[in-house]
């Protein structure tokens, strides 16, 4: 996608193609408030040497651009309405309404280190959002209700994130969808996967503490895909560090520049409001009585006004006006294409639990977030603006409506428009498939829609035909790629504790593991296959654990194993079961019956590895 920006700051999103020129007619207001239609010829020449911007960045280089104006009456502002000329025949005959639907869809993820306040950030952004009325807690008080994305029984009692939500709301004509991921580490397989569907990151800091490891592991896996990402520098109503050392702190410690978009104001060491470089304006907050439940109350007044020194206090003002120009001086100018390719990130400050500074971050979100664009295949590459359907499944969760044992895949739509009834092909099956009426969601909580369009995250309901990675496309047998895959580090015994319950614990057991947060072996025995579950944290066994007992009435404990170095074994039969009764090792079966090997230690399984050449070892299933 190109996108422009207005004086009004709306922002317009054009059709990017792989041609020689592209011609466009997008529509605007004039500072008069009369209505004009812009037409914009666009060269790939000088784009960084790649034809058409298929780097997926926009059209920032071009060599020549013309507009030309004239009025056109009762025309809809800030929309395109026609693509005259192409010389792909992606785009000839373009839906006007795709295209529209395209530039409003904004994806994205939070990412942190645990308890730098990403639920919290969360449940405010839909606040403001309109998408709740009242916004909840984390650990929420007996008359207070829970944080909306936490909406697991285990996430509520724990007050803390063990699965991705999907959480999709409108804001200022912009379609935003949230992809909440969880926090701690040992959930990191479910969060890269999560952040493959986004566009963008909003990266959370703890204002006392600033990059923490966490945040360096998923920043890194944004940098990888070039991703735009916006920092918010949270919980400023607490002491914490000074605001220049924590922006000279990220700079050199994930090597990314930084452009303070907001900065805090301080009234006698209590953070009161926010200054907006943008847009020359203090956002002064009134404290609320109901813990941040509610919207806050804000004045604003223009940098220049002057009655700004009465609204601050002059100790403040003189305080913000040296950093103003301190930032003007010394600090990085705003370049938006660097922006976009992940090599610079807007600085935002606030505290979500009071919600200051959440509005004015939410508004510049919307207009400079870019919108879905292109993605790789190994058909080439796969425009949004394509009419032809496509999307593939990051993410499948089992019994979110515990009474109807559902299983729900989770599809992120790279380009057409989903609508009930659509045949498209399931590329790893090569068999068709016709798709059930799209549901969004919000968190636990979901609603059928006619329609759905790239950028999109809807849930389909599956019976178990879905798995994640699958790629769904309309007359093509294209695959999206990229979905990482990590081998388990911890094993453990998987033991029933109720012996006649011992088919809903199989059950379980593969419906859970089905959703990739874990994965199931089996070792053979006297007694007939014990269950292995391999996980890449601890702390999922406690989930797994609790979610057998209360989603499928099948109470089990989990008995370490000391083995953690896995490897699929494949190769000559003979050579296989060789391999497989060296010392140290212990022979596992994956649920395709692969054979797998666990290695007491590094050093076995280098010796392995280094000896055993009639067999490959493969660290993740072939």
């Amino acid at each position: 996608m190109v996108s422009c920006l207005t004086k009004n700051r709306k922002a317009v999103a054009l059709d990017m193609v792989p041609c020689r020129w592209l011609v466009v007619t997008v529509c605007c207001h004039r500072d008069s408030g009369d209505s004009a239609a812009i037409r914009l010829l666009f060269t790939d020449q000088q784009n960084d040497g790649h034809p058409g911007g298929l780097t997926g960045r926009p059209f920032v280089h071009c060599s020549k651009l013309s507009a030309e104006v004239a009025r056109v009456p009762e025309i809809e502002s800030n929309i395109v309405t026609t693509v005259d000329t192409v010389s792909d025949t992606h785009a000839s005959g373009t839906d006007a309404n795709l295209v529209r639907e395209v530039a409003r869809r904004r994806t994205f993820a939070i990412i942190s280190h645990p308890d730098a306040g990403k639920t919290t950030l969360t449940e405010k952004l839909l606040l403001y959002g309109g998408a709740i009325h009242q916004a909840g807690s984390v650990k929420a008080r007996r008359a207070t209700r829970h944080a909306t994305s936490d909406w697991m029984q285990l996430e509520q009692e724990r007050g803390i994130s063990v699965t991705s939500s999907v959480l999709q709301f409108e804001y200022e004509g912009c379609q935003l969808n949230l992809l909440d991921t969880p926090g701690h580490e040992d959930f990191s397989e479910d969060t890269y996967r999560t952040l493959v569907a986004a566009d963008s990151a909003v990266m959370l800091l703890d204002n006392r503490k600033g990059v923490e490891e966490r945040t360096r592991q998923l920043f890194d896996v944004c940098k990888r895909r070039r991703m735009p990402i916006f920092t918010l520098v949270n919980k400023c109503d607490r002491a914490g560090a000074d605001p220049l050392q924590l922006i000279q702190d990220v700079e050199a410690d994930l090597g990314i520049i930084c452009y303070a978009a907001t900065w805090p104001i301080y009234r006698d060491d209590t953070f009161v409001g926010v200054y907006d470089r943008w847009n020359g304006q203090v956002n002064m907050f009134e404290r609320g009585t109901d813990r941040g439940a509610s919207r806050v109350a804000t004045e604003t007044m223009d940098i220049n006004d002057p009655d700004i020194i009465e609204l601050l206090g002059e100790q403040a003002y003189m305080r913000l006006d040296a950093d103003i120009s301190l930032l003007e001086g010394a600090g990085h100018a705003w370049d938006n294409d660097a922006f976009l390719a992940g090599e610079m990130t807007p600085v935002f400050f606030g505290s979500a639990l009071s919600n200051f500074g959440v509005e004015p971050f939410l508004q510049e979100f919307v207009q400079r977030a870019p919108p879905p664009g292109p993605r790789m295949s190994t058909k080439g590459v796969v425009y949004p603006t394509s009419e032809l359907f496509t999307g593939f499944v990051f993410k499948i969760q089992a019994n979110m409506d515990a009474k109807h044992r559902d299983r729900v895949a989770f599809v992120r739509i790279c380009s057409g428009r989903y609508r009930a009834g659509l045949e498209v092909n399931h590329v790893r099956t090569r068999k068709p498939m016709r798709l059930s009426a799209p549901q969004q969601f919000l968190a636990r909580e979901r609603v059928s829609v006619e329609e759905a369009w790239p950028g999109d995250v809807v849930g389909i309901m599956d019976r178990g035909t879905l798995r994640i990675g699958d790629t769904l496309a309309e007359n093509s047998d294209l695959e999206f790629s990229g979905i990482p895959r990590f081998p388990p580090e911890h094993f453990a015994r998987a033991v029933p504790l109720d012996a006649l319950r011992r088919k809903q614990f199989d059950t379980g057991l593969r419906q859970l593991t089905e959703e990739g947060a874990a994965q199931v072996f089996y070792a053979e025995s006297i007694a007939g296959p014990i269950p292995i579950v391999g996980a890449v944290g601890q702390l999922q066994f406690d989930v797994m654990a609790f979610r057998l007992e209360t989603e499928y009435r099948a109470p089990c404990r989990f008995e370490p194993i000391s083995s953690r170095y896995p490897r699929w074994i494949t190769g000559p039969a003979a050579a296989v079961e060789k391999a497989v009764t060296g010392r140290g090792r212990m022979r596992l079966y994956d649920s395709k019956n692969n054979s797998v090997i666990l290695f007491q230690d590094a050093w076995a399984l280098k010796w392995a590895i280094d000896n055993e050449k009639d067999v490959q070892f493969h660290e993740v299933a072939p």
